[in-house]
This record gives structure tokens, C-alpha cells and sequence, in this order.
């Protein structure tokens, strides 16, 4: 399957392939960059060049990326998402949707919290995790100093990313 995936990528124009990874990263230079890299042989190589892309991103390509996301905990933002992605951002936040309003309000809480200390939008790869857990994470995380909290964003951000190229196919 993940090898019919770059076949496709790389048959695509360059116009709608760009499209395509706008879909798994927003950040328009790592897009340009993937773009650039066809054709991969494989799998395995689309996602090593992944990962060389992100070693070389700024820092306001890293913003970039994350102001793509919707706030986890905020299904309004996530239904009025008109990217691409927005099925995929529902169904990677399925553990909010189902969650207490506790939960909810603690994470709208952190979520302004954590922009107001950061500036920007808390970041994880919520596939798989309750809202209860994603809230222990994004208090911990608070904790975190600038640079340490930067990294762990970009880390997270780099795990949706490969999940979403995962998820890529020719009616995506």
C-alpha cells in the first residue's frame, strides 16, 4: 500500500502533489521542499526525506506548521478547519469527542494557557489518546521551558506528519 502511495506522489503535477503534503504538514516550505525531492524509490525514502526536510525547517516554518492544526479540545475550531486534513484532524481527535466537559473546559483552559506562554497552539499526535490523557500531557508540558517545549512541538508535529503521509491515497 505505502509504495502505491509514492508510485502516485510521484506521478502527480507539481501543483497537486504540493496539495497533497499540505495536507500532512502546513508548513508551505517543508511542502515546497517534499515537492522538490521527487521521485522517491520508496517509502522508506519519501519518509527519511521527510525527516531531512524538518532538520533543515526555521523555526517560523515550525510556527507555520502548528497554526495548522485546530486547538485540541476545540471542536468548533476543528469543524471549521477548511484545510485538506479536516477529516483527519477529526478522526485523530476522536478521543475529545466523546470526553466529559471537565476535560473539555481543562483543555480549553490549557490550550490558552499554553498559547499565551508559547505563542501557539499546543501540538500532539492525539491518535490514539483520551482527552484525559491528552490534558496530562498539555499540563505537564506547561511546565516546560521554551526551548525544551519547542522541541518536544516539533517532535509531535513530525509524528502526525508520518502518520498522515501513511494515510495518503489517490482519493485523499
Amino acid at each position: 500500500m505505502n509504495e502505491s502511495i509514492v508510485c502516485w506522489l510521484n506521478e502527480l503535477a507539481t501543483d497537486a502533489v504540493r496539495q497533497q503534503f499540505r495536507k500532512c504538514c502546513g508548513a508551505t516550505w517543508w511542502c515546497d521542499q517534499m515537492t522538490q525531492a521527487r521521485p522517491f524509490a520508496d517509502f522508506a525514502a519519501l519518509a527519511a526525506e521527510a525527516d531531512r526536510v524538518f532538520d533543515t525547517m526555521t523555526r517560523e516554518a515550525w510556527l507555520e506548521a502548528f497554526g495548522s492544526h485546530p486547538k485540541i479540545g476545540d471542536l468548533k475550531s476543528l469543524r471549521m478547519r477548511l484545510t485538506g486534513n479536516k477529516q483527519w484532524s477529526e478522526g485523530e481527535q476522536s478521543g475529545v469527542t466523546s470526553t466529559d466537559e471537565a476535560t473539555l473546559v481543562g483543555l480549553a483552559e490549557g490550550n490558552r494557557a499554553y498559547e499565551e506562554r508559547f505563542g501557539y497552539v499546543f501540538i500532539i499526535c492525539a491518535t490514539g489518546l483520551a482527552a484525559t490523557e491528552m490534558l496530562a500531557q498539555l499540563k505537564v508540558r506547561l511546565r516546560n521551558d521554551d526551548a525544551t517545549e519547542f522541541r518536544q512541538a516539533s517532535e509531535q508535529q513530525r509524528k502526525i506528519t508520518h502518520l498522515r503521509l501513511k494515510k495518503l491515497t489517490p482519493s485523499a
